[in-house]
């Protein structure tokens, strides 16, 4: 092996080494146990849209939002790619949805996670689930910028097109881009659209992604 080529290995493994182990998903077991209770007690209907992901799909009221849809809400605040990946078996398969939407990496991200992670994770997370749904389609909600986490705009949008770029060939995905939408004319996040907290979307934010994703829910 050449000096430039153990060089290469070596920095590779480095980034391994820093890369931090992802979060124990059994942090979420109550809250999909509920789930699941509320599941036997009125099961949801098949064939719907279901929403899954972290905070930004838990606050968001999808059912107001697209009262003419079928719509399923599994947001569980604070969830990687990998609680998504761990809880489909669970919270999402056993629906037998037409069309799931993703947001998720935008936690993992600020954890430390690298972007190809996340992108690996959503590939993941769509080959589990059409292991059991081979026809189910999905739309990728690019995780969005927030003052809160400006530190880290380039990995987000370093992860935004690597999961882009990795489903632009398979025609049951797609990838909504609510980054641009979420952005003000100087390059930084919309203030109007975020809660106090610089993170969390409010009424306005979520009346806009409302706009960009209704396209592909049709």
């Amino acid at each position: 092996m050449t000096r430039w080529a153990l060089l290469l290995a070596l920095c590779g493994q480095a980034r391994l080494w820093a890369a931090p182990a992802p979060p124990d998903p059994a942090r979420f077991e109550a809250v999909i146990q509920a789930f699941e209770e509320r599941d036997r007690e009125q099961a949801p209907p098949q064939g719907a849209i279901l929403f899954y992901g972290s905070s930004s799909i838990v606050g968001w009221d999808t059912a107001a939002s697209f009262p003419d849809l079928v719509t399923i809400n599994r947001g569980f605040g604070g969830s990687h790619m990998s609680d998504a990946v761990h809880f489909a078996n669970r919270i999402a398969i056993p629906y037998k949805p037409r069309l799931i939407v993703v947001y998720e990496g935008d936690n993992d991200l600020a954890y430390g996670t690298p972007p190809e992670t996340v992108r690996d994770g959503f590939l993941e997370l769509v080959a589990k689930v059409r292991a059991a749904l081979p026809d189910t389609r999905f739309a990728y909600l690019s995780t969005k910028p927030s003052a809160a986490r400006w530190n880290i705009v380039e990995k987000i949008r370093q992860a935004n097109e690597l999961i882009r770029e990795a489903i632009a060939r398979d025609p049951l995905c797609a990838y909504v881009d609510v980054f641009t939408a979420t952005m003000n004319g100087y390059g930084r996040p919309r203030a109007s659209l975020f809660q106090p907290d610089g993170l969390h979307l409010n009424a306005e934010g979520y009346r806009v992604w409302t706009r960009v994703l209704r396209p592909y829910l049709d």
